[in-house]
């Protein structure tokens, strides 16, 4: 008989599979990011508990081009600066791929916020624009020219943060306490440029970031990095605290509340 490819996996199969992720190269992405400071009552209303304000109300957008081999992708992320357990990072709220397997990876193994959508890092010359779409709104945009080079930094550790969970089958919260999730990432820079220019948000009823305005820029910058990442649960979350936050997750917050027609499959 003809192998079922639905049929399940042979161990050496499975195992081939785990030494091959394993031996990924260093890949390289080309990006900008933007961080400005916001409202701080804007920032502290969109962090669900136990994650806390900082002592500075940031907001930063990611916006970059990543060199998969035959497989190039953008990626974004807009993130806000959280805390918990005497640990600071960010709490990304949208992260915009424009491919389903970096958003497939993200959301069921992390918990990340990744969403299919559309992503423009641009350069000629000095000018630069980067920008994040989804709907055809395009809510983010990010604009400048290069005004010189900046010292390459250390390598470093960063820290996300993610709720990952699973919508009750009956509709009726979560099959189970949500989970908190800190995901470390090891970044190294290779190049590094300041950009001068400005943030543009726009609205959008499916990723209303502009009710997080910019109201002082601390910096843009265009380079060239590497990360790999390690998530690890910290601890499980009440369900009833975080669902009135479930909205983030999805363009239509309803949606997960529709279960199937009667009788059907």
């Amino acid at each position: 008989m003809a192998r079922v490819r639905y049929g399940a996996r042979t161990e050496v199969e499975i195992g081939a599979a785990r030494a091959a992720s394993s031996r990924l190269p260093d890949i390289w992405s080309t990006g900008v990011v933007a961080v400005w400071e916001s409202d701080p009552d804007a920032v502290a209303a969109v962090l669900p508990p136990p994650l806390k304000p900082t002592g500075r109300p940031l907001v930063r957008v990611n916006i970059s081009k990543v060199d998969l081999p035959g497989y190039p992708l953008g990626a974004g992320s807009f993130a806000v600066a959280a805390a918990h357990d005497g640990v600071e990072g960010w709490y990304p709220l949208v992260m915009p791929m424009t491919h389903e397997r970096a958003l497939i990876g993200g959301r069921e193994v992390f918990g990340e916020p990744k969403k299919l959508g559309e992503v423009t890092v641009e350069r000629d010359g000095l000018v630069v624009r980067a920008a994040l779409a989804r709907h055809g709104i395009e809510f983010v945009e990010v604009r400048g020219a290069v005004s010189g080079a900046l010292p390459l930094p250390e390598p470093t550790q960063k820290t996300d943060f993610y709720f990952k969970f699973l919508p009750a089958v009956d509709g009726s919260g979560f099959d189970a306490d949500p989970v908190l999730v800190h995901c470390v990432r090891n970044e190294k820079v290779r190049k590094l440029e300041r950009i001068t220019g400005d943030v543009v948000l726009r609205e959008s009823m499916y990723d209303p970031v502009a009710d997080l305005p910019v109201r002082e820029l601390v910096g843009i910058t265009l380079g060239e990095k590497t990360t790999d990442q390690k998530g690890r649960v910290v601890e499980r979350v009440s369900g009833q605290a975080l669902l009135p936050y479930i909205h983030q997750r999805y363009d239509d917050p309803q949606q997960i509340l529709d279960g199937p027609p009667e009788g059907s499959t």
